[in-house]
């Protein structure tokens, strides 16, 4: 009797651990300019953490400067950890989506090169089909006037960006870029998915 008391306890610590994994999933999206991407992201109610990074790409673990060159094939991308319980993918794709213009290849506005391309990268078979239904749907009722180019792809070694991109608009708000670019995308954010922001 005391060995399944310690059975069943021990039982109940691995499966706690388990929920306690299941609880957080991660998502990996390419559009445009991290910089901006994070900020927007940062927002959102159950989202726990926002890294940017580079993905997709030939060369192991690059430099900015090395993928700005447009040849080592990474895209800017942001690794978004969330818990499932606050906000769903499909919510986090529908931000994705309606934050970004998913009909231009390789640029965002002024930023040009692949590494600015339009891309979802699915970590389980889940994530995949739930991207290329919505891009399906999108582009069947012709949502944005012009087809979605949107790559989704399967994940790829995923590499956190130099320290100074990280949190890069809370740490430089007043400078041009944040105000110019990202401060306009964070206030359509707020328009459209008012309910789903942090308070």
């Amino acid at each position: 009797m005391k060995y399944l008391s310690i059975l069943f306890l021990i039982l109940l610590s691995v499966n706690g651990a388990d929920a306690q994994q299941k609880k957080s999933q991660k998502a990996t999206f390419g559009m445009g300019c991290f910089w901006c991407s994070e900020a927007l992201f940062q927002r959102l109610d159950g989202v726990t953490k926002v890294k940017s990074g580079y993905e997709g790409g030939q060369l192991a673990d690059p430099t900015y400067e090395e993928v700005c060159t447009g040849t080592t094939g990474h895209a800017e991308v942001i690794e978004v950890t969330y818990d499932p319980a606050k906000i769903s993918y499909d919510e986090l794709l529908e931000v994705f989506w309606k934050s970004h213009d998913p009909t231009t290849l390789n640029r965002q506005g002024a930023d040009s090169g692949t590494q600015y391309r339009s891309v979802i990268f699915y970590s389980t078979p889940e994530q995949k089909t739930a991207a290329e239904q919505y891009k399906a749907e999108l582009n069947k009722i012709n949502a944005f006037g012009k087809p979605v180019v949107t790559e989704i792809t399967k994940a790829q070694p995923f590499y956190v960006a130099e320290g100074y991109h990280q949190d890069y608009f809370n740490k430089n708000a007043d400078k041009p870029y944040c105000r110019l670019v990202i401060l306009p995308k964070m206030e359509k954010l707020e328009k459209i998915f008012k309910a789903k922001l942090k308070h």
